[in-house]
């Protein structure tokens, strides 16, 4: 990692910035949005504009899942265009490019710091939630989806024309495909099938001059970037062509809680040696959280056991009462249910819930909210544990909780470099840290709560880089203002989300956009090496 950072300072390390730009007048954009689109496809009923604060507010709200970040800077944010058609896209892309406009693309709304819909200069959303289509190849076992689409939408599809057909996607059902296949989504099927870019065959992207591309016409540099890269670096992913994966019909899944004075810590401790060992078609993880003890008043940890079996319950006993016994996992603790069933248990639905509810699309934010990531290549002591137990209870009243997501199978297998998503081999787990709060007052001192958790685990994870997870986005790993993209800053923490593959990602971004249009704070520079 020392060398590939040695070589990315050989760069010119200037700063790519814009001057201040005074406020676009946004008749001239919306001018040109109709001029470069026809009335076959009209697009004045996809443009929303703060001249009609009703339908805007709830436009940019509807898909804004983090409460921190519901209030819209009106003093930068000059339209909302919820694209219909690709033409949309093409003439939003031109349109902004032509006006000197910035563009923030956003398909689920779930991106974490909020930068697909915030920006401190004059800028424009597009939306992708309209271009939602899916059609899936049950014969040839793939699929088209619309970046717009979500997973919750992609998995009912699939369900509907095969019980044994399955993506390696997350467990958020309203997640939008367009994010998080291109930062790396992954789920319960990652130890056995990889992670969502393993799978991407194909893509259509609107590019910097409005060009629309597939595979063959972008190019493999430009194809190898937006699986990991995150897409809007480079352009705009209208959609994805999918291999799908083979799942039994019947799948087994638990819950088991262990609470420390249930020896929560040691089984933890445990899990840590046994997990990223287990069969491949087995995907255990384990999620402290601080819950309420059995004094009143009093709070403790708890570990929450998640795991998802591709088979039956007499095989996922067998090999959990020889690699894992200190679990006391039952039988009874045990339910076997279809792949589409399975997403419900891992949202923690009661049984019996209709899938249909995969399908629904709050129109309203979740809680405040903050997430931080990192990467385990050592189990961490018990000592090491215990110190995070007692900084996560003093959360006072967030709900706060980890989630540890183990590595190990197919994941060992496939190289660092084959996609742009670089972590790989050599991880025992994925960490989430995350906290949520209902009032807006609360919001500095839960951020900084979070802050502690996250300097407290720094000793027991991966460093030089400290490694974070592109799709759990986080600003205090680096950033840079909305209309500037600093090559120093832009290393600090694109080495940590791309690892040793920051420098190709950054030479393709100069191929493919030297201006720099598609930015954001984290965004990958255009700079090529000396």
């Amino acid at each position: 990692m020392k060398e590939a950072l040695s070589i990315l300072f050989l760069v010119l390390l200037v700063s790519i910035s814009e001057a201040a730009v005074t406020k676009p007048n946004s008749e001239t954009f919306l001018r040109c949005l109709r001029y470069r689109t026809n009335l076959e496809n009209p697009i004045n009923d996809t443009i929303f504009t703060p001249d009609n604060t009703t339908t805007f507010l709830s436009s940019y709200v509807s898909y804004t899942k983090n409460k921190r970040f519901t209030s819209p800077n009106y003093q930068t944010l000059l339209a909302i265009v919820a694209a219909k058609h690709v033409s949309h896209v093409q003439a939003t892309v031109g349109c902004a490019k032509s006006n000197g406009i910035q563009i923030r693309i956003r398909s689920g709304g779930h991106d974490y710091e909020g930068l697909s819909y915030m920006s401190s200069v004059p800028f424009v959303i597009l939306d992708m939630y309209n271009l939602r289509s899916i059609k899936v190849d049950v014969s040839n076992k793939k699929a088209w989806i619309q970046a717009g689409a979500t997973l919750g939408e992609l998995y009912t599809k699939i369900n509907d024309v095969s019980k044994t057909l399955a993506f390696p996607a997350g467990v958020c059902a309203t997640v939008g495909a367009g994010g998080h296949i291109s930062g790396g989504g992954y789920g319960n099927l990652m130890r056995k099938y990889g992670i969502t870019v393993d799978h991407v065959v194909d893509a259509q992207l609107v590019d910097v001059n409005g060009k629309l591309l597939n595979r063959a016409t972008m190019g493999e540099d430009l194809f190898w970037a937006i699986r990991g890269g995150g897409g809007g670096s480079f352009g705009v992913v209208l959609s994805w062509k999918i291999n799908l994966v083979e799942v039994p019909k019947i799948l087994t899944v638990f819950k088991v809680n262990k609470t420390l004075e249930q020896g929560g810590t040691d089984v933890l401790y445990k899990w840590q040696l046994v997990s990223t060992k287990f069969p491949e078609s087995l995907f255990v993880r384990a999620m402290p959280q601080a819950v309420n003890g059995t004094r009143r008043g009093e709070r403790t940890i708890a570990v929450v056991f998640y795991a998802q079996f591709l088979g039956q319950t007499d095989e996922l006993m067998a090999i959990m009462n020889e690699n894992f016994p200190e679990l006391g996992l039952k039988r009874e603790d045990c339910q076997e249910m279809s792949w589409l069933d399975t997403t419900l248990f891992w949202s923690d639905y009661p049984a019996g819930t209709p899938t249909s509810i995969l399908l629904e699309r709050p129109s309203s934010p979740g809680d405040f909210f903050k997430s931080k990531s990192d990467y385990v290549k050592k189990p961490i002591p018990k000592e090491g544990m215990e110190k995070l137990w007692k900084t996560m209870l003093k959360f006072n009243n967030n709900i706060v909780w980890m989630q540890f997501n183990p590595y190990g199978g197919v994941m060992d297998r496939i190289p660092s470099t084959a996609t742009a998503f670089p972590h790989r081999k050599g991880n025992l787990f994925k960490i989430q840290y995350f906290t949520t709060w209902q009032n807006a007052n609360a919001t500095e001192l839960s951020l900084s709560q979070m802050r502690e958790l996250y300097e407290v685990a720094e000793p027991y994870v991966s460093s030089n880089p400290r490694k974070a997870f592109f799709n759990y986005r986080d600003m205090d790993v680096g950033s840079n203002p909305s209309g500037v993209t600093n090559v120093d800053e832009a290393i600090i923490y694109g080495s940590k989300y791309f690892l040793g593959n920051l420098k190709r990602l950054m030479d393709i971004k100069a191929k493919y956009d030297p201006e720099n249009f598609f930015k954001n704070e984290q965004s990958i520079p255009p700079v090529r090496v000396i």
